[in-house]
């Protein structure tokens, strides 16, 4: 058994290889080459917490993968200075179902979900997007904030969080750093961020939206990561009214995304409306149609995305010699 801390997932991990595998995880989940029931929600009231246990199999041209994450939600952790967030993925053997590895899986999450929305923005956002908005200055908006860079050549990012210290850390620790620009900024509001991004993302455990449609310019694509329930909107919904919607798993948002939900329940959009993004993979649903369109991907996470991101890591774990060898 592999054993991987979370500074080996991370060295296992590059970005720009995590969101080409998502892609193609993506387009194995549309074509109906996965397997990948629904989440288990483990409610802890009295945290105000939620364990989620994610199994799947993924098979397809993008290569097999078999494993399963259990990640907790605890919103009341940074208050005792630890993560929000914590996880373990368990990867299988596909041929003889033989545990292979035990992966840190914060780390693992935090970086497909940024690769989530990588994906989607190199798929939708207008090639000469130069601004970004980032809403949440945690964990998974740090990586939210590499992916787009990632796949887009940002000249400035503003970063909002109600807690003005986090942006402040987030802004040290996060400018200049591999793709991302040196100018990240601080902003004031929402309205501040929002009226000047190309692109926004939002990975907040918000239950309001975080910022208003009327500040969204035409042209500008949006990624929502953060609600993961039907009781939290961070994205407001009446953006879907003119957007082209794009999502992760079509049965996943259908479950658990309040934004979408939200939407049909007020008769903004119709379930017809939504598009996987898997299938703008293959080719066989557009992606961004003009330049003045406002494209908005919603995802819930899947558990093809940890299967994928899970197999990148074991492999070049082991091209790399990471982790550490433990007997079953």
């Amino acid at each position: 058994m592999l054993i991987l801390n979370a500074n080996e997932v991370r060295q296992a991990l590059p970005m720009a290889e995590v969101i080409a595998a998502t892609k193609k995880a993506y387009a194995s989940l549309s074509a109906g080459e996965a397997i990948v029931p629904l989440r288990t929600h483990l409610p802890v009231e009295k945290q105000e917490g939620i364990t989620l246990f994610m199994p799947a199999y993924l098979g397809g041209d993008g290569g097999e993968a078999l494993a399963m994450k259990a990640v907790s939600v605890f919103p009341r952790n940074p208050q005792r200075g630890i993560p929000t967030v914590h996880a373990a993925v368990l990867v299988f053997a596909v041929e003889t179902g033989q545990p292979l590895a035990l992966l840190e899986g914060g780390t693992l999450t935090a970086i497909r979900t940024g690769a989530a929305s990588g994906a989607a923005t190199d798929l939708l956002a207008r090639p000469d997007s130069r601004t970004g908005a980032i809403f949440g200055a945690g964990v998974q908006g740090r990586t939210q904030l590499e992916a787009i860079c990632t796949a887009r050549s940002l000249e400035q990012v503003w970063i909002y969080d109600l807690d003005p210290e986090r942006v402040e850390q987030f802004i040290e620790d996060m400018a200049g750093h591999g793709p991302i620009p040196q100018d990240l900024r601080a902003a004031e509001s929402p309205g501040q961020a929002v009226s000047q991004a190309d692109i926004i993302c939002a990975a907040t455990t918000a239950s309001w939206p975080v910022f208003s449609a009327e500040d969204v310019k035409p042209g500008t694509h949006i990624n929502g990561v953060g609600s993961f329930t039907p009781g939290m909107v961070e994205i407001p919904p009446e953006i879907t009214k003119e957007a082209a919607i794009f999502i992760g798993s079509q049965e996943g948002v259908l479950e658990e995304a309040g934004e979408i939900l939200a939407a049909i329940e007020q008769n903004l959009i119709n379930p017809e409306d939504l598009v996987e993004l898997g299938e703008v993979v293959q080719g066989n649903a557009p992606g961004r149609t003009s330049p003045d369109q406002v494209t908005f991907f919603k995802s819930v996470g899947t558990a093809v995305q940890d299967a994928a991101a899970a197999r990148l890591a074991l492999d070049n774990a082991q091209a790399q010699n990471l982790g550490q060898r433990v007997v079953w």
